[in-house]
């Protein structure tokens, strides 16, 4: 396992030591939030955790969840979660977020609102100190409407492009069967809370990937002196 893994292990990890016994719980999706849901389904396993039931934030967590035989309840079902924990693709100081890389925010949003805690597990090349200068802000549109999205998005000050599928013709399709717009403003995000509502008030599009006052904790894999560790930001008001 890279040192890379390795880190983004350490914090999987580090993230079901704060799970309980009874608990309903957001299954994060991406690459770390996968590894989490591994080590989630060893502790159920094993009988160190009891009566956990899992809320998927896709399609990719749902199948991995049934695999590893974690319960899973429908986010219709349940009237709160909680503790969700997910992984994030940038994080500022203030625990602002852009998710979305996996095109599964919408979802991820949903779970995220409904929970009790928002734990975010990153590794810390995922630290930024404003959004959205490298990484673009998703934004899923109905497929009929994204040219029209785009030209309202252009008149912002921000530049977009329709996500292309890979190893597939044609663009990316989210679970709930819409398209991806991937933004970037000219001088990134400096008002997340705004930049959220405007989008999301374009006719067309479903949500965006901006995750605003919804973390309550993050924790971040790092390597220091050849080994993976794991530390706690504080928030920045």
């Amino acid at each position: 396992m890279d040192l890379q893994t390795q880190m983004k292990q350490i914090v999987a990890n580090a993230a079901i030591n704060e799970v309980k016994n009874d608990m309903i719980l957001g299954l994060g999706s991406g690459s770390t939030a996968a590894l989490m849901i591994k080590s989630l389904a060893h502790e159920i396993s094993s009988g160190k955790l009891k009566n956990i039931r899992g809320v998927a934030t896709s399609f990719q967590s749902e199948v991995l969840a049934l695999e590893l035989n974690i319960p899973l309840i429908d986010l219709a079902s349940v009237s709160q979660i909680d503790l969700a924990i997910d992984g994030a693709d940038e994080v500022d100081p203030g625990f602002q977020l852009i998710k979305g890389g996996g095109a599964c925010h919408v979802r991820e949003k949903l779970v995220a609102s409904k929970a009790d805690q928002l734990l975010i597990v990153v590794d810390q090349t995922k630290l930024v100190q404003n959004l959205n200068h490298s990484f673009p802000l998703p934004v899923e549109v109905l497929p009929n409407a994204w040219k029209q999205v785009q030209e309202v998005i252009s008149e912002m000050n921000a530049s977009s492009s329709l996500r292309m599928a890979k190893k597939k013709a044609g663009p990316v399709v989210t679970d709930q069967g819409n398209l991806i717009l991937d933004v970037l403003f000219n001088s990134g995000i400096e008002n997340p809370k705004n930049i959220e509502m405007i989008i999301n008030n374009i006719p067309g599009v479903l949500e965006n990937g901006l995750f605003v006052d919804l973390v309550d904790k993050v924790l971040v894999g790092k390597v220091e002196n050849n080994i993976p560790v794991v530390y706690s930001p504080s928030k920045v008001v």
